[in-house]
């Protein structure tokens, strides 16, 4: 890390310390841009990260992807370039020293407008990659987001010079050595983009069954194809990544709401509610009713959930 780059990581990390009011995720007054801040290591917390850029500049989180385990820290950004189900938990963080990052979050069509804006040729990968990917953030991408952060400062500018800073960032990100995978979600037609409608189409119909047959022909592939490109890109099938949504949801409403599991379980999508609460308990460790009670005892992780 160079003296450059320790120099501005302080910086945009005072610059978030400056304007987080409470622990976890904080939105700023700038759209899109987030800060968080963690005073300790936190209990693994599962969430849907929606596309974004996320900056680390202290402490250290690791994210499990299905099977797969992403840990990184400072100078390190993390992208998740469609909606995915997660497990997350920052494991290096004290009051002194505090887990700090800069999140952004960003559509397809503003990357498309990107690629579409640029004169360079972008080339359609044949190869699947996973969604979400880890990179080393340089100077230009930390200047760009400073900037952008620092807009807090002088919220009579946001609205001019935010849509200019963010577009600055999402290019330099795009440029970086893993850009292509970000690339390719937001190019129509490829294998990639054709996925991502899939992820989508499951997002906003979760509760609802669906025939795999069906996905095939909205993605213009095969079975085969699909499961085959469906798991390359997000590390589950289509049918766990439904499941995930809809027990994330689950747990979210019995937080927030005075209602017993059948009924949520009915809500989400189940037919069955012990079948709910098997798989329930499969992924949050606890039935229902004990989980609930236990994140209500513990308000911090209870908001984070």
């Amino acid at each position: 890390m160079t003296v450059q780059t320790t120099n501005q990581l302080s910086e945009l990390g005072k610059l978030v310390e400056r304007f987080t009011k409470e622990e976890g995720l904080n939105k700023t007054a700038v759209p899109s841009l987030f800060f968080i801040r963690e005073s300790q290591v936190t209990e693994p917390i599962h969430a849907v990260f929606k596309p974004s850029i996320c900056i680390i500049l202290q402490g250290e989180k690791e994210v499990l992807l299905a099977q797969d385990r992403f840990q990184y820290g400072p100078e390190d950004y993390i992208v998740s370039s469609v909606h995915l189900p997660v497990i997350g938990q920052v494991i290096k963080a004290s009051k002194d020293a505090p887990y700090l990052a800069f999140k952004l979050e960003f559509t397809p069509r503003e990357i498309f407008g990107l690629i579409s804006d640029s004169n360079s040729q972008f080339e359609r990968k044949k190869n699947m990659n996973r969604a979400m990917y880890i990179s080393k953030a340089d100077h230009p991408l930390l200047d760009a987001a400073t900037r952008l952060g620092q807009l807090l400062e002088k919220p009579e500018h946001i609205h001019v010079l935010a849509p200019l800073y963010k577009k600055e960032i999402l290019y330099m990100v795009l440029q970086g050595s893993h850009g292509a995978i970000l690339r390719q979600m937001a190019i129509e037609g490829s294998q990639t983009y054709r996925i991502s409608e899939v992820i989508d189409h499951i997002k906003l119909n979760y509760v609802s069954a669906f025939r795999i047959e069906d996905l095939a022909d909205k993605a213009n592939m095969s079975v085969a194809t699909l499961h085959r490109y469906f798991k390359q890109v997000t590390a589950m099938s289509p049918i766990q990544f439904q499941k995930n949504l809809r027990l994330q949801e689950a747990r979210r409403r019995l937080l927030a709401e005075s209602t017993d599991a059948a009924e949520v379980a009915f809500q989400v999508g189940y037919e069955s509610p012990s079948q709910f609460s098997r798989e329930y308990s499969r992924m949050f460790g606890l039935p229902p009713k004990e989980d609930i009670k236990q994140l209500r005892a513990n308000p911090l992780q209870s908001k984070n959930a």
